[in-house]
């Protein structure tokens, strides 16, 4: 197993591949997205424990999403029973992954909610009634802190889902790995997150603001707008995940 460093266009291209494997079995993956959501949200619904417990799951999860990009890229159906792929393959090793993202989880939102002065983003944290959304230097020293806490633990786990899962290796050698990973080809992400950017802000305030223009605020429904918009781009993000795996590290198991 040996990270490659590839080019900043091959970045630029993996939510356009991702988009092709969406297109292989997209009904395959509305289901799998819906139930990745749907079952998230329910479990994170039991007060404390549930939010805990979906953390924790994340990155089985998605090991599970990784593995339906790769039976579509081979041109196979993409199957709900494969969203628990990455729990059958290296169960222990994805709850210590769990397990790691959850302190991580807890820190980077520990440290976010500390830069907000005002505790208005405290308060929206902790569900209390009246809480409004962070504005002005709270909201963007929040964001600022969020970015710097959380950029690198995406590095750890951009990867370490399926390394795991894949080429039974340890929970600890796979954040390692995926870490330096992602730092060796921070061209590639760059231009990966630039073009997902464009694609998941831009295109949809671009669609909102041309349905505002030709409705008028007051007769637009936003979900009927975002919610669309939401079911192809899910799809399409998971599957780019893939597609950077098997660019940096090759044919997989």
């Amino acid at each position: 197993m040996r990270a490659r460093i590839v080019p900043a266009s091959r970045g630029a291209r993996w939510l356009g591949e991702g988009w092709q494997m969406f297109r292989v079995a997209p009904l395959g993956w509305l289901a799998l997205v819906f139930a990745y959501l749907f079952g998230t949200q329910v479990v994170a619904l039991v007060p404390v424990l549930g939010v805990l417990v979906a953390l924790v799951a994340v990155p089985g999860l998605t090991a599970g999403m990784m593995g339906a990009a790769r039976a579509a890229s081979r041109g196979s159906g993409v199957r709900l029973g494969m969203l628990l792929e990455g729990f059958r393959l290296g169960l222990r090793q994805q709850l210590v992954l769990g397990a790691v993202y959850l302190a991580c989880s807890i820190a980077v939102f520990a440290g976010m909610a500390l830069a907000d002065e005002g505790g208005v983003l405290r308060g929206a944290l902790a569900g209390r009634v009246g809480a409004e959304p962070p504005q002005g230097d709270d909201w963007a020293r929040a964001a600022v802190v969020f970015a710097l806490l959380y950029v690198p633990v995406m590095m750890m786990f951009w990867f370490a889902p399926v390394l795991v899962a894949w080429h039974d290796v340890g929970a600890g050698k796979a954040l390692f790995f995926s870490f330096f990973a992602c730092l060796l080809n921070w061209r590639a992400f760059l231009a990966y997150g630039a073009v997902a950017a464009l694609a998941i802000v831009a295109f949809p305030l671009a669609v909102l603001s041309l349905a505002v223009m030709l409705l008028g605020g007051a007769k637009l429904k936003l979900a009927a707008l975002v919610l669309p918009l939401l079911v192809v781009v899910l799809p399409t993000l998971f599957a780019s995940f893939y597609a950077s795996y098997r660019d940096v590290f090759g044919a997989e198991k």
